[in-house]
């Protein structure tokens, strides 16, 4: 609830390391963030000191962070920061933590091509304990192509904002 969340702006510090588990998709990198600001006295940009953080993902993010990333890329990531202290050989260390719930390229400082991931089908779910003794099971499929279709198109067409036809926007136009 009380969660502190951050936009952290950076450079990709280390290769994502990718795994996949019983749970799913994981992913982790470190985030080197460092600010720059002008003096006035030496008439130049300075660097100030760096934070490194490492930026957790999960799921299909994970997944698209794996394919996408590579060291030295500027990224934005949005997430919940998490601070850890430990004490290692005798020496207390503090750790920031990123979990992320997106990551971009930074498109202040280059650009970017983006391709749309396919969903892959989850297995069918069973209903709710509390339902009645009416509740039915949806067919395998049933509600994960329900979240990918445009209200009112076709069954089996998938849902694709942009690929309407130029002659209807241009209807609109008139």
């Amino acid at each position: 609830m009380n969660e502190t969340v951050i936009c952290a702006v950076g450079n990709v510090a280390t290769q994502p390391v990718h795994r996949e588990d019983e749970r799913g998709h994981v992913a982790r990198f470190r985030l080197a963030a460092t600010p720059r600001y002008w003096d006035r006295e030496k008439a130049m940009w300075v660097d100030g000191h760096t934070n490194f953080f490492t930026v957790w993902t999960r799921r299909s993010l994970a997944a698209n962070v794996a394919a996408s990333l590579s060291v030295g890329d500027p990224v934005v990531v949005h997430g919940r920061l998490k601070v850890r202290t430990e004490t290692r050989d005798g020496q207390s260390r503090i750790d920031a933590d990123i979990e992320a719930a997106a990551v971009g390229h930074d498109l202040a400082r280059g650009t970017s091509a983006f391709r749309r991931t396919t969903r892959t089908e989850a297995p069918a779910q069973a209903p709710p304990h509390d339902a009645g003794a009416g509740a039915t099971r949806q067919a395998p499929g049933a509600r994960q192509a329900a979240a990918w279709t445009r209200p009112g198109a076709p069954p089996g067409v998938p849902d694709d904002p942009w690929g309407v036809q130029a002659s209807t926007g241009a209807a609109l136009l008139t």
